[in-house]
């Protein structure tokens, strides 16, 4: 099972995540794709009360390397939950992912995989170049992993949609 939780910033997609993985049952890996600049205060706050509402329970790995993503889901046993795909991308110095590896990897999972990522079409059209293609590589990954997500939900401030499978309509 793949479940893709979409939502913008502070909309509450990570706390649906968390909710979805506790309900499991199952063990949860939690993988972090950000990476902490410690001179970034606020950054860090907002990393640390990610941290405090987890379960003790739970593992947690950090993806240090950006490749190191798909090979954690290959490896993980149990639910993983990775949070979140855009700051994954944004880990890459050129925004450009390794797509194929990260589908492939979710596509092998026997268990559970909650995919959390931010929903940037909903935005302001960045007025930068950089901005524009962090974007676009983005909304392509969202729209890749949707594309084989059993569950793609989208979550504006703190309320969860399900949205229905595009069953190849465009």
């Amino acid at each position: 099972m793949i479940v893709l939780v979409l939502g913008g910033t502070r909309s509450g997609k990570s706390g649906v995540a968390e909710s979805i993985a506790e309900s499991s049952g199952l063990a949860v890996t939690y993988v972090a794709t950000a990476a902490v600049n410690p001179d970034d205060a606020d950054h860090a706050a907002r990393v640390a009360a990610h941290q405090a509402r987890r379960p003790a329970h739970w593992s947690t790995v950090e993806c240090e390397e950006p490749d190191d993503l798909p090979r954690f889901l290959f490896e993980v046993e149990g639910v993983v939950l990775v949070d979140s795909l855009g700051t994954w991308v944004a880990h890459h110095s050129d925004l450009a992912v390794e797509a194929d590896g990260l589908l492939d990897a979710l596509a092998q999972r026997t268990d559970p995989a909650i995919i959390v990522s931010e929903e940037v079409g909903l935005s302001v059209h960045a007025p930068t170049e950089v901005g524009r293609r962090f974007a676009d590589e983005l909304g392509m990954l969202n729209q890749q992993v949707a594309a084989v997500a059993d569950r793609v939900l989208l979550v504006v401030a703190g309320r969860t949609l399900e949205l229905p499978s595009s069953d190849g309509v465009v």
